[in-house]
């Protein structure tokens, strides 16, 4: 006998919409502000902002921010905000990533959207520091890319390229802006994040902590959110909430495997993942504790529901070791790598 995980999520599945306070109290938001254990990011496919930090690192703390010398954020969510926890695989071997995807309708969400360099005048919401704030016009959906700077030399470039597209043909200004090293801004309808570590070149290495990731090929006005999160029609992530992994610390290096974290996550997906999802995973580790066999066929079609199966087998290779017949179910249900968030990149897929 075989198991059938579900085709694709339920369209008649339905999340409580609650109120901001509601979710923000369910969520111990204010408590996870101040686990350095817990990362932050804002931003869209292509162009996102992460805050993160150490444990002993000194940081100042107010009931809606967290700021350190390397970066900070600030939440600041409208009404209607809803909160979507899902898991998507991560590289080709046992991790996933975790996240619960801070939503709101998809008009709230929506930014300025500017597709060119435009000066915005001084920064007066700027967690730290001050300067003038210039949006680099990527015409990203649900967040303001964006610089601050008080350099007059880069102040002087930016207001040249006033107007224009920071990809213009002959442009130099990307390479001015990696040279100066300004603080960016990434600000969305839940808030800001602003990282102040320099920005590493373009085949160097994002350093540990906050940092942005801004890769051009990968922005689509129309893209808000990875194939393989399960957010709702009519909805988009404002900010994503990283709780403590089971398997990695907060920046990405293995650690043994921590139950209570595990657990503590999966209570997360009961209260605010897709009920399909959920349905999706109990029936694959239902079918491989009672010794079932792959089904034969493709597999499910939808993205969200192939990403959820091949957690539930990653997990199991974690909590119940490796066998043939979990093999076999892998195999079955093998997933197209541009489906993969990248290895420890919880912002990717």
């Amino acid at each position: 006998m075989t198991a059938e995980p579900p085709d694709r999520p339920d369209p008649r599945a339905r999340l409580d919409v609650l109120d901001r306070l509601d979710v923000l109290d369910r969520l111990d938001v204010l408590d996870r502000l101040a686990d350095p254990d817990t990362g932050w990011s804002m931003g869209t496919v292509g162009a996102i902002a992460e805050f993160v930090r150490d444990a002993d690192e000194p940081v100042e703390l107010t009931p809606d921010s967290a700021v350190t010398a390397r970066g900070g954020i600030r939440l600041t969510p409208p009404a209607g905000l809803r909160a979507v926890a899902y898991e998507t695989p991560a590289g080709p071997h046992d991790h996933w990533n975790h996240a619960v995807a801070l939503c709101l309708q998809s008009a709230a969400a929506r930014r300025a959207t500017r597709t060119v360099v435009t000066e915005l005048g001084p920064d007066h919401a700027a967690l730290r520091g001050t300067g003038l704030l210039f949006d680099l016009g990527l015409g990203t959906p649900t967040v303001d890319v964006c610089v601050r700077t008080t350099d007059p030399p880069l102040v002087d470039a930016l207001r040249a390229g006033a107007g224009r597209s920071l990809f213009e043909p002959g442009s130099t200004l990307v390479g001015v802006v990696i040279q100066a090293g300004p603080h960016r801004v990434f600000e969305t309808a839940c808030g800001r994040v602003e990282v102040y570590a320099a920005i590493p070149p373009p085949d160097g290495r994002s350093p540990d902590g906050p940092h942005t990731h801004l890769l051009p090929h990968l922005l689509n006005p129309d893209r808000t959110h990875p194939p393989t999160a399960p957010v709702p029609t009519g909805w988009a992530p404002a900010a994503y909430c990283y709780p403590p992994h089971p398997t990695v610390d907060h920046l990405g290096r293995p650690v043994p495997f921590d139950r209570h974290r595990h657990d503590a996550f999966q209570e997360l997906l009961t209260r605010y993942g897709d009920p399909s999802l959920t349905r999706a995973k109990a029936t694959v580790i239902e079918a491989l504790h009672a010794g079932r066999e792959p089904p034969s066929g493709s597999g499910p079609a939808a993205p969200p529901v192939r990403a959820a199966v091949s957690v539930a087998l990653r997990q199991l290779a974690v909590l119940d070791g490796p066998s043939d017949l979990l093999d076999r179910w892998r195999s079955a249900h093998g997933i197209d790598p541009d489906l993969l968030d990248p290895d420890g990149d919880r912002n990717g897929g």
